[in-house]
């Protein structure tokens, strides 16, 4: 050991070691450091807005006292619903086509291409595609094209899990299967998507998580709509669109509302992003 510490070669690399971990302790403290405040001040400014109104009335016209954000809240319930519900299946059943059938698969490669071009498009891309294929057509805004914009949001991410995760799977335990007797669409969904149907989960939660927040693709595609409204195929209220009008009115009650807002949708995603990790989290198969 006294050998190598005289080694300046060693020396060297140990000091440049040490440099760059102080520089990531540093990095990481300062980050650390804006999150703690960004949470502190949407905290402070959130909780005193937070009351049984916020949930029971809808959101008030500009420049009235009370009112809350039920139509908000239930428009987005209903359309983050709606694309969970659409594309967790569709991001499942193409994760197992890419891991049974995509090995020198032409097809499956450049869906994988395509699928990691999705995962990192600006969302408001994906907000513009939708407007431009959909809402343009049929000349209006409504909760349906906000729906389409969120599932194409959501299917990457659940798809790239899928894959990732069951290919995870040993292949012993594949090879066991197969040699009962079973067929390939059986191993592929009752033995090996099992195996890893906590991952899975997980990625389809995260996938929640992700659309729950976004604002941009709901600009072109839901809109708004300041009354409740039920009907999907119409403009609808939704949280993120209300907490950027909201933010920048000059209405110190539509601010308030916005933070109480704010505050909702951040531990919404907080909540899934701990569920997501602790309940449906799970070693790696061995």
């Amino acid at each position: 050991m006294n050998t190598a510490a005289k080694n300046p070669v060693y020396r060297k690399r140990l000091m440049a070691h040490r440099f760059g971990i102080v520089l990531s302790v540093i990095a990481m403290g300062i980050g650390l450091a804006f999150l703690a405040w960004i949470l502190a001040t949407l905290l402070i400014n959130g909780l005193g807005a937070l009351s049984i109104n916020m949930f029971t009335a809808d959101t008030p016209a500009p420049g009235s006292e009370g009112g809350g954000l039920r139509n908000a809240i239930l428009g987005s319930l209903m359309m983050v619903g709606l694309s969970t519900a659409i594309s967790t299946p569709i991001g499942i059943l193409a994760g197992i086509y890419l891991a049974e059938y995509g090995e020198g698969n032409k097809f499956a490669q450049v869906t994988r291409f395509v699928t990691d071009i999705m995962l990192s498009a600006p969302s408001i891309v994906i907000g513009l595609f939708v407007y431009a294929i959909y809402v343009a057509n049929v000349q209006h805004f409504s909760g349906y094209a906000g729906t389409i914009a969120l599932s194409l949001i959501a299917v990457p991410v659940v798809v790239r899990t899928t894959d990732n995760m069951l290919r995870l799977v040993p292949t012993s335990l594949l090879e066991a299967a197969y040699a009962l007797g079973a067929p390939h669409w059986k191993v592929a969904t009752q033995v090996r998507l099992r195996a890893v149907k906590a991952g899975v989960i997980t990625g389809a939660l995260l996938a929640l998580a992700r659309i729950s927040g976004e604002t941009a693709p709901l600009l072109f595609t839901a809109l708004n709509n300041q009354f409740f409204s039920a009907d999907m195929n119409a403009p609808m209220a939704n949280l993120p669109v209300v907490i950027y009008q909201f933010a920048m009115s000059p209405y110190d009650d539509w601010r308030s509302l916005a933070w109480g807002g704010a505050l909702l949708v951040t531990f919404t995603v907080l909540l899934l992003n701990i569920l997501s990790r602790t309940v449906f989290s799970q070693k790696t198969p061995s």
